[in-house]
């Protein structure tokens, strides 16, 4: 439970950003005169601290204090830090194509992009890349931060990695390009029953929409008349792209949100006629890791009366920040503005206390049993507003569902959980695919044949038994009836063949949030 909570907080607060007004201060000179009451205090600890310090770094922890005191979400973010932090939502990276894993200390390569570097040069899954611009890199205890400094860079710089592929004896060079890789934000999509497509979404990018409408496209060429919209765990993103995603399901004229700050008069953005999915039956799934951006999108949705939200109440964000580059390559993001559902509710939560109190705020759910039973949901009874249907809806505090879905804690057996956290079971998944990956592809042509005909059995199970005691992983029994075991490994199998396209749709067969929203949209006709 831990961790995850900490998955859930990184989801919820480390990308919810909105960077959605041109700053009035972009140009300004930020570096005030030195008669300024901070600059003369950093002046007299550089003169008189009784140990060197480094100025540049004592400013930054300045700003970050001073920031924080703010609010929870105005931050302050190093020169050395704002690529990685900005390539999310950005939706790319420099860099050669890869997804990898570090394996009894060889990097192993999952899959590679489609479209990018290595893919198009003939780097396929399962390469173990033991040399990089002729320096060893298997066998030293290589971290993945290293593994990111070496395979990274600008487009247009070169590589040389040397590979040793299964069946070939001698290792293989490969000079790479580096080129512009997708960080695609669209986790998933396909039909999940008939008549219903089932689409993911991880964050609100720059790419995110285009992203929708491709997937959109292509599920309605299969038959979609019915949609389930999952944004559990999407930590937000672009404002405008909530908009812009939110559009495409409400009619003309409807109100998506507005938002409204000191600096800031009130801007109301509307839907406009392009949206392509007005009038289907449509589910949107949220959890506690669902902010920000996916806020917007679940509020606009449910305060009119469009879509049934389903899941659990969500983070609770509704500040919107500015980004101003400054001049030394860091930038700081202030809180400009709050941003409001139709229905006029603001869905921050408080932060009037201490900032720990604020993030622990998700644990506080969990202890409470608010995570558990829908009774338990604490909502502010003084910020009560009615939808045009007359549904009631609750402000300061996140999206409350319209249908309540338990976190699902009986899905794996404690020794499961065990086992995958421990990361044995990844391993073993990786290279159980990888040392039949031949015959397995052979097999099943494609991801829905493995999804249909592929089976965990007693052969599969036996062979994780004998690796965790080639291991000396001793602490982990496996029974022969493990709750979870058998779909879990399917799935991981899945995916180091087929990626995503298997490894979603076969985790997804017993998410309960999922089949209450297979179930809603069953009972949904869809007009002509």
């Amino acid at each position: 439970m831990p961790l995850y909570f900490a998955l859930v907080l990184a989801a919820g607060v480390g990308i919810g950003y909105f960077f959605t007004f041109n700053s009035n201060f972009q140009n300004q000179n930020f570096h005030s005169s030195k008669s300024s009451k901070i600059n003369n205090l950093l002046d007299y600890i550089e003169l008189k601290y009784v140990d060197t310090v480094n100025r540049a770094a004592l400013e930054d922890k300045t700003i970050l204090a001073m920031l924080k005191s703010l609010d929870p979400h105005s931050d302050f973010i190093p020169a050395s830090d704002l690529s990685a932090v900005n390539e999310p939502l950005e939706g790319n990276f420099d860099g050669i194509g890869v997804e990898f894993n570090i394996i009894n200390d060889t990097i192993r390569v999952i899959s590679p992009i489609i479209g990018g570097p290595s893919e198009k040069i003939g780097i396929k899954a399962g390469d173990k890349i033991i040399k990089v611009n002729g320096k060893n890199v298997a066998g030293n205890k290589i971290t993945s931060k290293q593994v990111f400094e070496k395979l990274r860079g600008k487009s247009g710089s070169r590589v040389t990695l040397s590979i040793q592929r299964s069946g070939i004896s001698k290792p293989i060079d490969f000079d790479i390009t580096r080129g512009k890789i997708p960080i695609y934000s669209i986790d998933v999509a396909y039909m999940i029953k008939p008549q219903i497509g089932y689409i993911k979404i991880s964050r609100f990018a720059g790419t995110t929409y285009d992203e929708y409408l491709k997937a959109f496209n292509q599920l309605s060429k299969q038959g979609m008349k019915k949609l389930i919209l999952d944004l559990r765990g999407n930590g937000g993103g672009f404002l405008n792209t909530a908009v812009s995603l939110a559009d495409e399901f409400l009619s003309s004229g409807l109100q998506i949100v507005y938002t409204e700050g000191k600096a800031y008069p009130k801007k109301t953005y509307n839907a406009t006629s392009r949206g392509g999915f007005e009038e289907n039956p449509l589910v949107v799934l949220i959890d506690e890791g669902s902010a920000s951006a996916s806020e917007i999108v679940a509020g606009a949705l449910q305060d009119n009366d469009r879509a049934t939200i389903i899941g659990r109440r969500s983070f609770g964000k509704g500040l919107v920040q500015d980004q101003i580059d400054l001049p030394d390559g860091s930038a700081l993001r202030l809180t400009i503005a709050r941003y409001y559902t139709p229905t006029g509710r603001s869905i921050q939560k408080p932060y009037d206390k201490s900032l720990d109190e604020y993030y622990n705020e998700e644990y506080e759910r969990y202890e409470h049993g608010e995570l558990y039973t829908a009774d338990s949901i604490k909502v502010d009874s003084t910020k009560k507003y009615r939808t045009p249907n007359g549904k009631i809806v609750y402000g300061g505090g996140g999206i409350v569902p319209d249908i309540f879905v338990s976190l699902d804690t009986a899905r794996y057996s404690t020794v499961i959980n065990k086992l995958y956290y421990s990361g044995a079971l990844n391993t073993f998944s990786f290279e159980y695919a990888d040392r039949n990956r031949t015959q397995l592809l052979n097999t099943y042509k494609t991801a829905n044949d493995f999804i249909t005909k592929f089976n965990i059995g007693k052969n599969e199970i036996e062979a994780l038994r004998n690796y965790l005691a080639q291991k000396k992983i001793n602490s982990i029994k496996i029974s022969d009836n493990e709750k979870g075991l058998a779909q879990l490994l399917k799935a991981l199998i899945g995916r180091n063949l087929f990626d995503k396209d298997a490894y979603y749709p076969i985790l997804n067969q017993n998410d309960n949030a999922i089949l209450k929203g297979v179930e809603v949209l069953g009972k949904e006709g869809v007009k002509d």
